[in-house]
């Protein structure tokens, strides 16, 4: 298969089709069981007309990723095309960015592409790439009109593989990614995070079934109960060591993925917070928290309380009136022991009538519901699931955070004396794809399949 130029095409049809190439993401920390269901969606009669893409970063720390891609050619044959890609300036996002940008621009003019599956190393989670593929635009590819991927592909799902024997001790657990033995890794980022990452992102999870003769059965109906409720729509499969999953079994799991799932879609801080309505009883003691105040937070006190959103909690996330920020929401989000906070965007409020015209229809609405005479619709709403914790301490612990009437009574101008330990935030370049910037990857990717250097990205966060 030659990944070659083409005529410039609209992904949208004369009468409103799109003709964009599906993409499925496959993530998980085990590299072995992404392997095994990527392989799975390409198949072996060639009928499927699936592309698999993978960046091997098992040698990022000479300097190099192996990209692999595989296809069926027209005989039937499984076709191998192996490409080193040198490191972009030292950093695997821009590196990733660079090569597999173009890429999928340019598998979609293939006529014998009609889906493309992208399986992911470990370390990376599926929610940046398809940030990402909407966002970063691609430029100078002779024969495309300048734009992001998302011009002529799309995510039609992303698949999850839990390993049911120590998914959710990776996800609770307070192991920087070096700490737990993935080498090259030079952010701060926790295994949590990236599990928990990975599985909330998924339309639908392939669960590796451990020996029956390890299988503890309350431990089993625990991580059940935690997936159902990160991914309450997400159909699930389970793989057992004596039967892997085959070419039918992951296509059915794929038909059974719910029309109104993500797909690909990026909420955001102020989007509902409690996705695709999951259970809200109590099951083998996972249960989702929610709390909500309608008076601005202590910066001291809610620092001083973040130990209780990360001790038995697999995650939490939410948005934060600060009162020591009155224009900005801010964002919270943990995952076992690793939290950060960000800007979250200003609130309503905070806007002018042609800012506020600009905002999502639904988010003008939800805040016109809580809206105040004195404070619009600043607030703090915040979800937590937790697994070994207590639901009424992890609310009593926010609400003791909140400011008391004294303090509420004294205003804004005595508000903003507080010490505010989220007040300064660390500008990091290389390590995030989703920043407010779209950085411009300069793609004319040769026939090495090396790229040239992309204009650097931000991170904006508090890590605690």
């Amino acid at each position: 298969m030659d990944v070659n130029d083409g005529d410039a095409a609209d992904p949208i049809g004369a009468f409103g089709g799109d003709h964009r190439t599906p993409i499925v993401l496959v993530t998980g920390l085990g590299s072995t069981a992404v392997a095994r269901v990527g392989s799975a969606l390409v198949g072996e009669d060639g009928v499927t007309g699936t592309a698999h893409v993978h960046h091997d970063l098992a040698r990022v720390t000479d300097g190099r990723v192996t990209r692999r891609l595989t296809w069926i050619d027209p005989d039937g044959r499984r076709r191998d095309r192996v490409t080193e890609v040198e490191l972009a300036h030292g950093c695997v996002s821009c590196t990733l960015r660079e090569d597999l940008l173009p890429l999928l621009r340019r598998l979609h003019r293939q006529s014998a592409v009609r889906r493309i599956v992208v399986t992911l190393d470990p370390i990376l989670e599926p929610e940046r790439i398809s940030w990402a593929i909407e966002h970063v635009v691609v430029a100078d590819m002779p024969g495309f009109v300048d734009g992001p991927a998302g011009r002529d592909v799309r995510i039609d799902a992303t698949i999850a593989c839990v390993a049911e024997q120590d998914w959710l001790e990776a996800a609770t657990g307070d192991l920087t990614l070096a700490e737990a033995g993935f080498d090259g890794v030079d952010d701060d980022r926790t295994l949590a995070q990236v599990a928990v990452g990975q599985v909330g992102f998924a339309d639908a999870l392939v669960v590796e079934g451990c020996d029956p003769a390890m299988r503890d059965a309350w431990e089993s109906a625990r991580l059940t109960a935690v997936l159902k409720r990160l991914t309450p729509r997400a159909p699930m499969i389970l793989e057992l060591p004596q039967r892997t999953v085959g070419p039918v079994l992951i296509e059915r799991l794929l038909a059974a993925v719910d029309p109104r799932a993500r797909r690909g879609r990026i909420d955001g801080p102020h989007d509902p917070l409690l996705r695709d309505q999951p259970p809200l009883q109590a099951d083998c003691g996972v249960v989702w928290v929610e709390f909500q105040a309608d008076r601005p937070l202590h910066p001291g006190r809610l620092h001083d309380a973040i130990d209780v959103l990360l001790d038995g909690v697999v995650c939490a996330r939410g948005r934060l009136w600060l009162a020591t920020q009155p224009d900005e929401a801010l964002w919270l989000e943990s995952a076992g022991g690793g939290l950060r906070v960000a800007p979250g965007g200003r609130w309503l409020a905070a806007m002018d009538e042609d800012e506020r015209a600009e905002v999502d229809p639904e988010r003008r609405a939800m805040g016109a519901l809580r809206w105040s005479e004195d404070f619009g619709d600043r607030h703090t709403s915040m979800v937590v699931l937790v697994h070994r914790a207590a639901g009424n301490e992890v609310q009593e612990a926010l609400r003791a955070a909140c400011l008391n009437e004294v303090e509420f009574d004294a205003g804004p101008e005595f508000w903003a004396t507080f010490d505010d330990p989220f007040g300064q935030f660390h500008a990091d370049p290389c390590d995030d794809l989703d920043a407010p910037e779209l950085p411009t990857v300069d793609a004319i990717v040769r026939t090495d399949g090396h790229g040239s250097d992309a204009t650097p990205h931000r991170e904006d966060g508090h890590e605690a």
